[in-house]
């Protein structure tokens, strides 16, 4: 009989291809990938690795049996939910994940009150950028992701994932107190075309998002520095460094040193949460979106 951990390796190598994605994907380490596949290969007696330079490919066989692992873990994910739904118990395990601002906004409130209501439910949880958060919900590495889009440019959702708005999370622009514009009712982007922005990092979804609409305005941004958390871009705000756009979830303490201003075309996120739609019905998923719900009512 195949052993199901085994397949689930398999497919992980096949979904991330290779050993080390295999590995971080399952928390693993790569050497137990390796001799999860070595015992799998012995169970079938055919090859299912080859080396490929530095790496690994998955042989004729390898795939055709990584095809059987995908169909077989979706039906236990189903049956695992079946089961979940009959008996309406909140137990087992739950991953989570949420980009960096909604970790620190709705985390700790959304996970505290989940452990305190379901005892026997294991509670994982971990900071990814909405794309990653998608594609790790997508490959069955998490169960839930909490993502967002922006008002004028949306997140792609792939088939088969299933979302729940949490909050709009209205955003100004972030400038030191002696800035020009600090005393300003509202501004409009277009009057900081001068301006160095702190922004997120290379190809993460809101440095695209803000480069497609500061050019959009005809502004050919300057980008001064770069972080991933909030709080780290007012901080260099603070300091005098730059302008940054401040969502509300992530701003609070506002340091010191730091205004904020209104845009006259009025810039929001939108903060949901997705999950697989097989998954649909397991009392963990529900449990866990109403919770989320709650912080983000908080929140706003």
């Amino acid at each position: 009989m195949l052993n199901l951990e085994r397949l689930r390796t398999l497919d992980a190598l096949a979904r991330h291809g290779s050993v080390s994605g295999a590995a971080e994907g399952l928390h693993i380490t790569t050497s137990a990938v390796s001799q999860q596949m070595a015992k799998l290969e012995r169970e079938v007696g055919q090859q299912l690795l080859a080396k490929n330079g530095r790496g690994v490919r998955l042989t004729d066989a390898g795939r055709l049996l990584a095809e059987h692992a995908a169909r077989i873990l979706s039906q236990v994910e189903l049956a695992r939910s079946d089961l979940e739904a009959q008996r309406g118990q909140v137990v087992g395990e739950l991953r989570l994940s949420a980009f960096p601002t909604a970790a620190r906004g709705l985390f700790p409130a959304a996970l505290a009150a989940l452990r305190a209501e379901h005892p026997a439910l294991r509670i994982r949880s971990c900071e990814l950028e909405p794309e990653r958060g998608i594609a790790g919900v997508v490959r069955g590495d998490l169960d839930l992701a909490v993502v967002l889009d922006w008002y004028n440019k949306p997140m792609p959702l792939p088939d088969g994932l299933v979302k729940a708005p949490l909050l709009d999370d209205p955003a100004d622009v972030a400038m030191p107190e002696s800035h020009r514009l600090a005393g300003r009712d509202e501004v409009d982007l277009a009057e900081f075309a001068e301006d160095e922005w702190i922004t997120w990092g290379e190809g993460e979804f809101c440095h695209e998002w803000l480069m497609f609409t500061l050019r959009s305005k005809g502004i050919e941004p300057i980008i001064g520095h770069r972080a991933a958390e909030t709080h780290t871009q007012l901080g260099l705000v603070a300091a005098g460094l730059g302008v940054c756009i401040a969502p509300l979830l992530g701003r609070r303490p506002m340091p010191a040193g730091v205004v904020t201003v209104p845009l006259r075309q009025r810039v929001r996120r939108h903060v949901y949460v997705v999950w697989r739609a097989d998954a649909d019905r397991r009392p963990s998923i529900r449990a866990a979106v109403r919770a989320l719900h709650t912080s983000a009512s908080e929140v706003g």
